[in-house]
């Protein structure tokens, strides 16, 4: 019999899945639902922070702009419950074929979510995705894979 922390996991894992179905279905109102109102990400691009789920499906909107077919996974990702909150961690990679037919397998990134739960769902509040830095170039590394 699965304990509740199991099954919360359970349902942050399929709310993760439901996240990567809508990347690749480049579907920004489905991935409207997924986000809380107030969400703030930390993503690669600039600024700094998009702050609200209209900034956060902006930025996603700009990225689909970029491929004709996208594909994301994610890979090893440890979520931690608590109560109505959780965090999860692994690594993503968008991929696919650019608009101008080219393929490219992408870049693995780090990617942090931090979701709360609001009327019986999970709903992510706060993502953050990263590459690590070389300091002597200030350059990020983008060729790692986990």
């Amino acid at each position: 019999m699965s304990t509740q922390r199991e099954t919360e996991e359970a349902a942050i894992r399929r709310r993760i899945g439901e996240l990567v179905e809508r990347l690749r279905a480049k579907d920004l109102d489905g991935l409207a639902g997924l986000y809380a109102e107030d969400v703030v990400s930390f993503d690669v691009e600039p600024p700094l922070q998009h702050a609200g789920v209209a900034a956060k499906l902006k930025n996603w909107e700009k990225v689909f702009t970029f491929f004709r077919d996208v594909d994301y996974e994610i890979r090893d990702l440890r979520i931690t419950v608590g109560g109505d909150v959780a965090f999860g961690h692994g690594f993503g990679r968008l991929s696919g074929t650019m608009t101008n037919g080219a393929a490219t397998d992408g870049m693995w990134v780090r990617a942090t979510f931090c979701l709360r739960r609001a009327g019986g769902e999970w709903l992510i509040a706060h993502d953050q995705v990263s590459v690590p830095l070389d300091i002597a170039t200030g350059r990020g590394v983008t060729d790692l894979e986990p």
